[in-house]
Order: structure tokens, then sequence, then C-alpha cells
């Protein structure tokens, strides 16, 4: 089961859909929702949903703390990556200009710019794997900007955006007309070099959670994005693995 925290999205119910056609439940719970109910459902993943407020807002809605640190595979949408990212200790750009490019396009405009992706990312992982969904009779979603890029169509519907990272998150994907950060994920542990029992080089292991934020939101454009279609199938993906750990 996939728990939703709700953070006012007018997109919660969507995204419990787009969970749902994969044949797995999911419950929309409020974003207050203390761990110790969550849990109580048994959850193997959790989704952090968009929102219209401000992170930074004296009444903005807020998760438990600890529900972010339980290490469930967790995907951000929007708000659910700036509050993540917030609570992680990162920074917020509070309001983005209009130009070059309009990020508060909003869901009248399917795509609005598009995100290059860096290579080799779990994103670019997932993303790589809509493009295999398609099959090599159409032209991939994404194509390859540079050796270390990706470039992914995708929708906007916000005025802030992550400014600074938050403790051990990377940067992997950007606007390319305007730099601002498209996606950020946990980074992988990195094994020192020169130990006695230590590699001979740096050595990055892949993180041990999955966690995962984009600022587009691919429930609105699952239906014709197989990248948004492999973002939710790789979240599913990672639930049942851990529910055998």
């Amino acid at each position: 089961m996939i728990v939703i925290l709700d953070f006012g999205s007018q997109y919660t119910q969507l995204i419990a859909r787009r969970i749902r056609e994969f044949n797995v439940f999911s419950v929309v719970l409020p974003c207050t929702t203390p761990l110790a109910e969550v849990l109580a459902l048994n959850p193997r993943g959790i989704i952090l949903s968009g929102g219209p407020s401000s992170v930074y807002d004296a009444n903005a809605p807020k998760a438990d703390p600890a529900v972010l640190t339980c290490g469930l595979p967790i995907l951000g949408i929007c708000y659910g990556l700036q509050s993540l990212n917030v609570w992680r200790g990162g920074s917020l750009v509070q309001d983005l200009t209009p130009l070059p490019v309009n990020h508060e396009a909003g869901s009248k405009v399917a795509i609005a710019h598009t995100a290059l992706i860096a290579r080799p990312s779990l994103l670019a992982e997932i993303v790589e794997t809509g493009n295999g969904e398609m099959g090599n009779s159409e032209t991939p979603e994404a194509t390859a900007d540079s050796p270390g890029l990706l470039r992914l169509p995708i929708n906007t519907s916000h005025h802030q955006a992550v400014a600074v990272p938050g403790a051990g998150l990377r940067i992997v994907a950007r606007c390319p007309d305007d730099g601002v950060i498209e996606a950020l994920e946990l980074a992988g542990e990195v094994s020192e070099p020169g130990t006695e029992s230590g590699p001979m080089f740096h050595v990055e292991h892949p993180p041990r959670q999955f966690l995962l934020g984009v600022q587009w939101h691919p429930e609105r454009s699952y239906d014709i994005s197989p990248a948004s279609r492999a973002l939710f199938a790789r979240l599913i993906t990672e639930a049942r693995a851990y529910a055998y750990r």
C-alpha cells in the first residue's frame, strides 16, 4: 500500500488514481498525520503531494518529521519536494520571475519547458526506463542532450523553487533556460580511500533509501508521458522491495 500525504493539492485524488492503475492500493491522509498512525496502516511507500501554500508561510502544512526519516520509499511532488528540502535544512527561492520561463504555467499547458537530467542518477535511470516503454518504433520522450545529460519535456505549476539543497540531497535536474532546480534525490554514501580496510579510491554507494523529489506533476502528464508512468512504477517497485527487507 502507498500512503499519499496531502498538502492541499488539487491533484491528490489524481495521484491516488495513478497508483491504483498499477493495481496497488493507496490511501490519502492529511499531511499532519503522525508517524504512528501512518505506520499503523502498514504502508510500503509514501508520496508527498503538491499544494498551493508557500513552505515558509506561518500556517503552511507540514508533515511529521518522523515520517520523513522512517526509511520508507518517498516520492515528493512539487510542494512535497520543497517541503522535504526545507525540512532537511535546504532553502527556497521565494518568487520566481516569469521570464524567461513561466514556471506558473499551470494545467492548461501540457508541456511548459524541458528539464536537463544528470546522468548517471536515479532519475535518469527511471526516465530511460520510460523511453524503453515506448519501444523502438517511436521517438524517445527523453533525448540525449550531451553524454552526461537527458532532456525531458515537463509541465510546471510553481512560483517557488529549491535554492540550496538540504543535507544529503543532490541536484539531478534543472531547467536549461534559467537554471531552476527541477529535481533532487538522496545522494549515495561515499567510502573514503586510504583507510586500512577501505577502498583505494573514493567509491559512491547507492543510497539506502529511495527518496526522490520532482518539481513537476507526473500525475498530470501520466497519460502522455512514459517518464511520468515510470516514476510511479519505480516507487511501487521500491515499495514492494521494501516489504521484503
